[in-house]
């Protein structure tokens, strides 16, 4: 047999038609073909035989966009679930009909949390009028008519939504329906298997990477390696001879602008008849940067900022002001100014000091896109978490109208944040429109962790004083981050809920030329490391079980009082296991959401660390479909235990050292723990997120359970780097 090179999407490909099933090549996604079906509204269509196509104007990045949003309209709708199908929302169509689906934005936890009112709503408006068009039609009421499963009925007529989708178009509500009551879901509320399974299977599913247009180039790209610096020379004499090349491009920011993460960046590109050709090329071009001023910085040198900062006790701002973040409106004995004299005056003071890393995003797919600028139109199939918002950055960087632009929803190998923060959009369309034909730009791995936003770093340091019942009377926290991160510093600082009396809340900043932005629950993830090991500490120094204190902390906080209560009853959290073995809690709010943890380690001899078991407690207020939300919760303590356990980014000397998986850590497979899920729901009225709450609390409940397990307090990550 001939040794052949085949992908496992290709394998899965050849392996259905080798069994009778069709060979789906790669191909470029059409528009969506209602094949008769009927547009009741914007977000769906009905054809003759009863399938109902629902549109989704989010992102699928593996977080479950694709079920979730046509379960919401399925609901309201009362169609049979067999009979659902999902297509991708048309970002042009959206962008210039004045956000026609509100917003194509996929990120921070809110396609159900906070958007499920008006895409139920398009269900509820979609089934009043099939009942207003059969109602019409036989001469009654609409109250008298019920929609149920697909089917129209009243006394002895009947009729199909199909039937009926036409006359339903042309209807006009005198007022919209109400969406039902959590009490009265039929569809949500339950397990759903996931609409994108059998495409991600069987390998028809489309991602950038896969797009092919006729004509193509490919490109790769090259930026500053110390951002912030610029390109001075390149030599393309020296490779424009080689098989394959094309050109090399130099992209150039706009003159006076400041840059941010989706500008253009100073960069060069080689453009080739393939990607390798092209990306060894520009491997070998010699290629001088201005590095600019950010080559002094590194880890160690942020880190001796943030100590000096630490070791001066105030900080440079305080957060106490009220309208700042650190004002805790909710706790009306909140004296920040008294703080310092009572601290000094305690006889009992407990302090900890705290530091996480650095992290990248690392989605399984780098950044790639296909980019195709013509005279009357512009197509783009893109890495994006909003398909609108690339939109405007193409129209804003070619100077078109954005009627002219059209950006063609794929699915996302992974986001994480990071679909919002890359400048490949401008990239590709300049290339492009240099080119003048259909460019396929890929980013490589070194280059997608090289010019990533990453999540910033954060230092912090608590003081607190305690009273004769072990609990604490005052506070001092002090929260060191980056330059460029200060909306992420106080999240779950200020608004934690343990009741102390008097708090004061004061931050700094280091410098640093590192892009940031946000990471699967921002600030939270980090903040999390230096509150949880705060509350265990505070409570074993005023001889509280960590769990009874946190309850105790808590008191009258519902949301926070149910994970809690359910942690006690159900996780067998206790202090006094055997030498090298240890369980810890913690409990952490992110995207309004509370989510609880219990880990459980073992620390061999040899000091070889082990996450053993993983019990987590969610309150999201509801769940739409709880085996998707499973799955993210387990997706999330896999992202944050990989970044706890072995993450952490190498920078020297301005720059990244660790731009591949051979230096910078993930989790594997044969690492991941045991894991069980709880919803412990109030159900009273509020949503939370759910794609980002499982993950806060797991490094320092891990960290909380070492200490048990050794004896050791862990005061950063990685945890691998830790003498056990």
């Amino acid at each position: 047999m001939n040794q052949m090179n085949l992908s496992r999407r290709k394998f899965l490909q050849t392996s259905a038609a080798a069994g009778g099933g069709m060979m789906l090549g790669f191909h470029v996604p059409t528009a969506f073909a209602s094949a008769g079906g009927v547009e009741i509204n914007a977000w769906l269509t009905i054809d003759p035989m009863g399938i109902v196509t629902i549109v989704t104007p989010q992102t699928e990045m593996g977080q479950g966009s694709k079920t979730s949003i046509p379960m919401m309209v399925a609901e309201e709708l009362d169609v049979p679930w067999e009979n659902v199908r999902a297509t991708w929302a048309d970002a042009n169509r959206h962008i210039n009909n004045d956000n026609l689906y509100t917003t194509t934005s996929t990120g921070g936890s809110r396609t159900v949390a906070s958007r499920h009112p008006y895409m139920m709503q398009a269900g509820a408006s979609a089934r009043e009028r099939l009942k207003q068009a059969a109602a019409n039609s036989w001469g009654v009421s609409r109250d008298a008519v019920t929609a149920k499963q697909g089917i129209l009925s009243s006394g002895s007529n009947s009729g199909t939504y199909g039937e009926f989708a036409s006359a339903a178009a042309q209807v006009t509500l005198d007022k919209e329906p109400e969406i039902k009551s959590p009490k009265d879901w039929w569809l949500a509320g339950t397990d759903v298997k996931r609409l994108d399974v059998g495409e991600k299977s069987d390998g028809s599913a489309m991602f950038p990477i896969d797009i092919t247009v006729p004509g193509m180039v490919y490109a790769a790209v090259e930026a500053c390696p110390v951002p912030g610096g610029k390109l001075k020379s390149f030599d393309f004499d020296a490779i424009k001879d080689l098989p394959g090349v094309l050109a090399a491009i130099e992209l150039k920011p706009t003159e006076g602008k400041k840059i941010g993460n989706t500008d253009l960046h100073s960069a060069i590109t080689v453009v080739a008849d393939s990607y390798w050709t092209a990306r060894n090329a520009l491997n070998q071009m010699p290629v001088e940067w201005d590095l600019g001023a950010g080559v002094d910085i590194s880890n160690a040198s942020q880190d001796a900022e943030a100590r000096k900062f630490l070791e001066l006790g105030e900080g440079t701002i305080v957060k106490n002001e009220k309208g700042n973040p650190g004002y805790n409106y909710g706790d009306g004995s909140l004296n920040p100014d008294a703080v310092p004299a009572m601290l000094a005056s305690s006889s009992k003071l407990v302090t900890g000091e705290f530091h996480r890393p650095y992290e990248t995003h690392a989605t399984m797919m780098p950044p790639a896109g296909v980019f195709d600028v013509k005279d009357d139109r512009v197509d783009i199939w893109t890495f994006t978490q909003d398909t609108s918002r690339s939109l405007g950055h193409a129209a804003d960087q070619l100077g078109r109208d954005t009627k002219d632009v059209y950006v063609h929803q794929t699915y996302l190998g992974g986001g994480f944040g990071n679909g919002y923060c890359v400048d490949i959009v401008r990239q590709g369309v300049e290339l492009s429109k240099a080119m003048k034909l259909p460019v396929k730009l890929i980013w490589s791995r070194e280059e997608d962790i090289a010019q990533d936003s990453q999540r910033p770093p954060v230092w912090g340091r608590y003081t607190a004083s305690l009273g004769d019942d072990g609990l604490p009377t005052a506070i001092k926290i002090h929260m060191v981050g980056e330059q460029f991160s200060e909306k992420y510093a106080w999240r779950g600082v200020a608004s934690m809920p343990y009741n102390i009396p008097n708090k004061r809340l004061v931050s700094s900043a280091v410098r640093s030329n590192i892009p940031v932005g946000p990471h699967r629950a921002p600030g939270a993830n980090s903040n999390s490391f230096v509150i949880e090991q705060m509350a265990d500490e505070l409570a074993i120094a005023g001889g509280w079980d960590p769990l009874d204190w946190r309850i105790k902390m808590s008191e009258g906080n519902e949301k926070w009082q149910r994970v809690l209560l359910a942690m006690k009853e159900k996780s067998g959290f206790r202090t006094d296991l055997p030498d090298g073995q240890g369980m810890g809690i913690a409990i952490f709010e992110s995207h309004g959401s509370i989510g609880g943890c219990c880990a459980t380690v073992s620390v061999s001899k040899r000091g070889d660390l082990a996450v053993e078991k993983v019990d987590m407690f969610v309150n999201s207020g509801y769940i739409l479909n709880p085996r998707n939300a499973r799955e993210q919760v387990e997706s999330a303590v896999a992202f944050e235990l990989g970044a706890a356990m072995v993450g952490g980014l190498d920078i020297r000397e301005g720059r990244i050292q660790s731009t591949n998986f051979d230096s910078y850590g993930v989790m594997r497979i044969d690492n991941y723990p045991e894991i069980s899920t709880s919803f412990e729901l109030s159900e009273d009225g509020w949503w939370g997120g759910i794609g980002e709450p499982g993950g806060p609390p797991m490094p320092p409940a891990v960290a909380n359970a070492i200490y048990y397990a050794t004896n050791k307090r862990i005061r950063q990550t990685p945890f691998t780097k830790a003498e056990l």
